[in-house]
């Protein structure tokens, strides 16, 4: 894996970013195609290639301006982009609170009642945590992690570049194990009771922060570690690419040809737990790990050969407007239609999905515009903007 320069874009990881936003509108838009696009390459999500992605071009750019700006400028980076992350975050709030509210009132349906429960019983409680990014509802959980995330970076970053990866890789993979045991609901409940918070933990997002963190420090480790000095590609042993390459393909073919679906053992709950989403489950981890290798070490020969998917890349380049867009259109589709996958004829879903493409594409585009409008301030080299 190698860099360009300064000035350019990595359009593969644009189209990658795309990518995941148009499965995640699949599958979050209730239609035919949400079982079927759902974990659509084995027991892995959109979600967890987003977050993946986006720690990665973290890791990219910020380690950049630590090497050429020093760690203050880099601190100052992350948190301005996670005070822009919080902003969009706090916007789609108060269209949940306001429109989706007003309209669920007069509309009854059960999935946006249940979506908005300890809202409708605890408004102020609701708002207020919300803002503090304690309550979480359904769907609005994502960018919250992001900005958690965002903010402890810079520290782990710094330590990263100034001492190595070994012992942050170490502490996150250790948390991850304390997640797999129960510790995140058990902290929460300990940090609750001394804080006398009223969000029950079930209100708090459905993403195990504890073992999300180990996704989002691999991707920041490896794109940190492109812009160390003397930086050299990722060695990827032939027989570790094959063997990775043997375990995606199992997994890709059990998911979609094997006779559970998305629960890959059936109904034995406890075997299920291993490819837990919520929790990042050791084998749902190994499936992962799978597939970066497989990007790793296949991905750049495939790009030079496959034509550059320039929709995929619009949409990817504006990632957080378009992941902010997907979220109103899917509340507004809840209202309409629920959460019923066939609740429209096929023509239906054909006409809707295309009428969202249609709207985020148009978004991603508007943003594109404006920041090729021409601007008084100093310009932003690439990977600046690629962080957005």
């Amino acid at each position: 894996m190698t860099l360009a320069p300064a000035s350019q874009r990595l359009w593969e990881i644009d189209a990658l970013r795309g990518l995941m936003l148009v499965l995640m509108t699949i599958t979050h838009v209730p239609s035919r195609l949400t079982d079927p696009v759902g974990q659509p390459f084995g027991f892995v999500s959109a979600a967890e290639g987003f977050v993946l992605l986006s720690a990665f071009v973290s890791g990219l750019v910020y380690a950049r301006i630590g090497h050429t700006a020093g760690v203050p400028a880099m601190r100052r980076a992350f948190w301005r982009r996670a005070v822009t992350v919080y902003m969009c975050q706090a916007a789609t709030l108060l269209f949940l609170f306001t429109v989706i509210t007003a309209l669920t009132l007069r509309i009854d349906q059960p999935v946006v009642h249940k979506l908005l429960g300890y809202y409708l019983a605890n408004p102020r409680e609701g708002f207020a945590y919300s803002l503090l990014l304690v309550y979480q509802p359904a769907l609005l959980d994502i960018l919250p992690l992001y900005i958690l995330f965002m903010l402890g970076s810079p520290w782990v970053m710094a330590w990263g570049m100034r001492r190595g990866w070994r012992g942050p890789l170490l502490l996150s993979a250790a948390l991850w194990v304390c997640a797999q045991l129960g510790a995140t609901p058990w902290l929460y409940e300990k940090t609750s009771a001394l804080l006398n918070l009223p969000v029950p933990f079930d209100e708090t997002g459905s993403f195990d922060t504890l073992a999300w963190q180990f996704l989002w420090i691999a991707g920041l480790w490896l794109g940190a570690s492109r812009q160390a000095p003397g930086a050299k590609p990722l060695p990827i042993p032939a027989g570790l690419a094959r063997a990775a390459l043997a375990v995606a393909t199992t997994c890709l073919l059990w998911r979609h040809l094997g006779p559970t679906g998305q629960a890959p053992f059936g109904e034995w709950h406890a075997m299920n737990l291993l490819f837990d989403k919520w929790r990042l489950g050791p084998l749902r981890m190994l499936d992962l790990g799978a597939m970066v290798i497989v990007a790793i070490h296949y991905g750049p020969a495939l790009a030079r050969r496959i034509p550059r998917p320039r929709m995929l890349e619009t949409l990817g380049r504006a990632s957080l407007p378009v992941f902010c867009a997907h979220l109103v259109v899917v509340l507004l589709v809840l209202v309409a239609w629920g959460g019923e996958t066939l609740a429209r004829p096929w023509w239906g879903d054909v006409l809707l999905m295309s009428a969202v493409f249609t709207f985020l594409y148009a978004v991603a585009w508007a943003v594109f515009r404006m920041e090729r409008k021409p601007s008084t301030r100093a310009p932003q080299s690439g990977p600046i903007a690629a962080a957005r």
